[in-house]
């Protein structure tokens, strides 16, 4: 479900290493583990591993176009494309349903496709659908047998649980999860680690809260969940808010916008912003605050049902409250209201109601404010909450201090101001270790004043001092919780940089390890190049160049044992560039160090300082420094010796001299080899005449290749293409439509752009009422009118436009290049030409027949033109040709968006509601017809995704 930052790292090494078919789990890994590190990267992968899943086993390739299409959806999740992200989530639950013979494997993606779809739906502000489909994603994770993903989900759906009855779901989810983690898988723990943190805070326990939160935040990021990562970031800079220590949470906060910023998704940037903007609300940086407000609800817009959204809406009910802007926090908090029920979410039931109360109260009008704080204090009785119901009691109590209002029928004291001061004391005194606020005291003291009872009063005065005494205390403790808090979390900095430290040490072992791999498979290729050649020539070309590459040789010389094993002979010599004389040293020389080498069957390194004269100087050599001799074995065998001299001191360490003897053990092997194959030179010129005939089989059974992939391309009736040909060729088309369309990516299209020839058009073509042919005149009479159809076609569309036989009587042509506009006429003339000439049978007797034809423009709308596929297009060319056969055939029509189409949801829409769309003035049909057309009725699939025809 998610991958350690080391284990991305180690399938990406053992990528780089392996070979065909061992690839594709590795791409797949990658691809599915960086969908939210590498959004882009993961999406190329995903194109490469498509190409390769038809070569899979059909039930095995479901399960990766099942994970392919997950991928797709969580991006486009991310990227708030919510409806879209759904629709690839259900296509990936139908690929499931073809993968019955994998059920372990299937029950693992169908869980990842449930969870994707419980985010879509709480991003909605669906709480109870995400309920269902954590539910579902349980069951399906517990059927796969992974535990991993069983303890992932179960916590995520106690977090959901948490923030509709958090004293309900303490009890039901901690029994579920120890809070001793040890020995939990660290994805799991990352999870469980955030519900325990989401209880504490709504607990107010915020010191213990942010303990939680940090583990879940480092594991996020070192699993790639980066949205996990802002969404917990931001939560810790929320607790350090509520412990008074604005800097830690403004610091918390930068970090969480950090990771949002670059990735564009709109949940996780609006949500940073907001929480920074009520931190800074509590600080007093108002303008400050509601410029960010104003950019988060920008941001969170697309997003208007998510939980996220209502918290924003709150934060700017607070904020124009405190700027006295009270109509402005009417209208938030009535949103608030809404969107609150909408969620089933008490906290915002009961807040929004008392912010709206305020509102209300300030604007004058007494009675419905009455009514909002009465709601809000039934809202929070119904689900004993006591906080709530005092904050709710202190608004009535305001509510009536401003106006004069009925007493309420219950009313015991005095006025209706001390009766609900009171009902909130008696509220507080239930709360175990509630300290009543001062501010709350110190208004019944004044209310009892007012009414004369100055020893109450007084009394009350001095419980207010004492509250705020403690509260005074209780804000320090907050305080040290928040320096302790941050204390731990720079310990835990400064172990994890030490650690880091250690890990990049470790990386240059590794580094250095994996040069010395790097140079050993540089060396295996160059030996298997040397080692190719047959001629010593060559084989002495081929040393003398990478010789030359991998060290530093002045010379570079190979001497070779003559027949009779008494004199070395210098077979290849160079030095700076130019060939060495010929020379012939004996094997008994004392002072050559070639013949001692040859003689002592050992490598020998020599090191000269700069006074010191190179020992047997070649006349006419330079005076080389490190001079380097080794043996040319084979087996038992010595050949000769190779050697290799610098001018510079020291220049040959270890490394250079491992790569001195690998050279010469390939070398040897060569040479050897070159040897042996002069003596079979005879063999081979025997051999040459039948290498030649080989060549020519070959070269015919590659004609034959050819010619069969070209039949596998073309209709064998017709001559026309078919569809494997247009599956294979469509896609570059139609990206060569987009790049004439990207020009107005960034800005309005011009009439220019909308002029030029970029479109694809695609036309369904069908016979009408082709069936009676065979049946009349059988078969034969059938083909024959096919293949006359093909050369009517020819003539009217371009050698550049795909002509594709689809299947029976029915061809698909696309029109490349074309301007959409000039569709009709092309159909039009399409339609004559089979209706204005007779087809001529085999047996001469002429028959009329007629088309109908349907076509589509793709992109379908100009100004967002990847808004629809080009299979989608197909699917609504095919939507005309269907309209064409319903209104009375020899006919054709299209569909044409308009400036009314709404984007979201267009394409269900045309497919299922057609004739309403059409209504609504949202898409024109355009037809060859002046009646009505039909557009009702049940209508067949194209099929695009079936086995390809051959």
């Amino acid at each position: 479900m998610f991958a350690l930052d080391e284990e991305l790292a180690r399938w990406q090494a053992e990528l780089s290493e392996a070979q065909g078919w061992s690839r594709l789990p590795l791409l797949m890994a990658l691809a599915w583990h960086l969908r939210q590190r590498e959004p882009l990267r993961a999406q190329s992968l995903s194109a490469d591993i498509a190409a390769l899943l038809d070569q899979l086993p059909p039930s095995e390739a479901a399960v990766q176009r099942a994970r392919l299409l997950l991928i797709a959806a969580e991006a486009q999740w991310l990227s708030g494309e919510l409806d879209h992200a759904e629709y690839q989530a259900g296509l990936a639950l139908q690929q499931l349903e073809l993968a019955a013979d994998l059920p372990a494997e299937a029950s693992l993606v169908h869980a990842d496709a449930c969870w994707v779809l419980a985010w879509i739906a709480n991003d909605r502000g669906a709480s109870s659908t995400g309920d269902h489909w954590l539910a579902q994603a349980a069951q399906a994770a517990r059927a796969g047998g992974d535990p991993v993903r069983v303890d992932v989900i179960d916590a995520a759906s106690g977090i959901c649980h948490t923030f509709s009855d958090w004293k309900a779901a303490q009890q039901r989810w901690s029994s579920r999860f120890s809070a001793d983690l040890g020995g939990v898988a660290p994805i799991a723990a990352g999870w469980i680690s955030d519900f325990f943190g989401t209880c504490a805070f709504q607990r107010s326990d915020y010191g213990r809260a942010i303990g939680h939160l940090m583990l879940s935040y480092e594991t996020a990021l070192a699993t790639g969940q980066i949205r996990r990562a802002i969404i917990v970031a931001t939560n810790i800079g929320n607790g350090f808010t509520s412990l008074n220590a604005h800097e830690a949470a403004l610091d918390w906060m930068q970090r969480g916008l950090d990771l949002a910023r670059p990735t564009g998704w709109p949940l996780s940037i609006g949500m940073c912003l907001m929480q920074t903007a009520e931190t800074l609300r509590q600080l007093g940086q108002r303008e400050a605050a509601q410029t960010l407000l104003r950019e988060a609800l920008n941001t969170l817009a697309p997003l208007s049902g998510s939980r996220a959204y209502a918290v924003a809406l709150e934060y700017q009910g607070d904020l124009a409250l405190d700027l006295g802007n009270h109509a402005a926090a009417l209208d938030s908090f009535t949103r608030l209201a809404s969107r609150g029920d909408a969620l089933g979410q008490t906290d915002f039931q009961s807040s929004a109601r008392r912010g709206q109360a305020h509102a209300l109260s300030h604007l004058a009008r007494p009675e419905d404010a009455l009514a909002a704080a009465q709601g809000a204090l039934a809202l929070a009785r119904e689900h004993a909450d006591a906080s709530s119901c005092i904050a709710a009691l202190n608004v009535l109590a305001d509510i009536h201090a401003r106006h004069r209002l009925p007493a309420p029928a219950e009313m015991q004291a005095a006025n209706p101001v001390l009766h609900y001061l009171q009902l909130a004391l008696e509220t507080a005194a239930t709360i175990e270790g509630y300290t009543v606020p001062g501010a709350l005291l110190d208004a019944t003291a004044r209310e009892y004043a007012a009414i004369g009872d100055h020893a109450r009063a007084y009394a009350i005065a001095l419980q207010a001092s004492a509250a705020r005494d403690q509260t005074h205390s209780q804000q320090a403790t907050n305080r040290a919780i928040a320096m302790q808090v941050q204390y731990q979390t720079e310990r835990a900095q400064t172990e994890g940089e030490h650690h880091r430290q250690l890990a990049a040490a470790e990386a240059q072992r590794a580094e250095v390890l994996q040069q010395t791999s790097a140079t050993l498979e540089h060396l295996s290729a160059i030996g298997q190049e040397i080692t190719a050649h047959l001629d010593a020539a060559a084989v002495f070309r081929a040393l003398d160049r990478h010789v030359h590459g991998l060290l530093d040789a002045t010379h570079f010389s190979v001497f070779l044992l003559e027949p009779g094993e008494e004199w070395l002979a210098c077979a290849f010599g160079v030095e700076a560039g130019s060939p060495l004389p010929a020379v012939r040293v004996p094997l008994s020389d004392p002072n050559a160090n070639s013949a001692r080498c040859m003689r002592e069957r050992r490598e020998i390194m020599i090191e000269l300082g700069e006074a010191d004269v190179t020992p047997n100087l070649i006349p006419g050599t330079l005076p080389t420094l490190s001079l380097l001799f080794a043996p040319l074995r084979v087996g038992e065998r010595v050949l000769g010796v190779m050697t290799v001299q610098s001018l510079l001191a020291r220049a040959y360490g270890e490394r250079e001299r491992l790569i001195f003897r690998t050279l010469c053990a390939y070398g040897a092997i060569a040479l050897d080899n070159a040897s042996a194959y002069r003596q079979v030179a005879a063999t081979l010129k025997t051999l040459s005449a039948t290498q030649e005939q080989l060549l020519e089989k070959n070269l015919e059974l590659e004609r034959a290749y050819k010619a069969l992939e070209e039949v596998s391309l073309t209709d064998q009736l017709t001559g026309l293409r078919n569809r494997r040909f247009f599956l294979q060729n469509v896609d570059a088309d139609v990206a060569m439509s987009l790049r004439g369309y990207d020009t107005g990516q960034h800005r309005q299209l011009t009439e220019c752009d909308l002029l030029a020839p970029n479109d694809l058009v695609f036309f369904m073509v069908d016979l009408d009422h082709f069936k009676e042919v065979n049946d009349r005149y059988g078969h034969a009479a059938g083909d024959s009118i096919l293949v006359q159809m093909q050369e009517r076609l020819r003539e009217v569309f371009r050698e550049s436009d795909y002509v594709i036989r689809w299947g029976g009587e029915e061809f698909l042509v696309l029109a490349r290049a074309t301007h959409r506009d000039e569709a009709r006429v092309v159909a039009e003339r399409m339609r004559r030409a089979v209706a204005d000439r007779d087809f001529v049978l085999p047996d001469g007797v002429l028959l009329s027949k007629t088309c109908s034809i349907g076509f589509a423009c793709f992109p379908f709308i100009p100004e967002q033109p990847r808004l629809l596929s080009w299979s989608q297009v197909v699917e609504l060319a095919d939507q005309g040709l269907y309209i064409a056969k319903r209104s009375g055939r020899n006919a054709w029509a299209a569909v044409y968006s308009t400036a009314a189409t709404q984007p979201d949801g267009i394409f269900p829409r045309l497919m299922q509601q057609l004739d309403q769309a059409v209504a609504d003035g949202e898409v024109r049909l355009v037809s060859n017809l002046t009646g009505p057309l039909v557009l009702g009725g049940e209508r067949r699939r194209v099929g695009l995704s079936s086995d390809l025809e051959t």
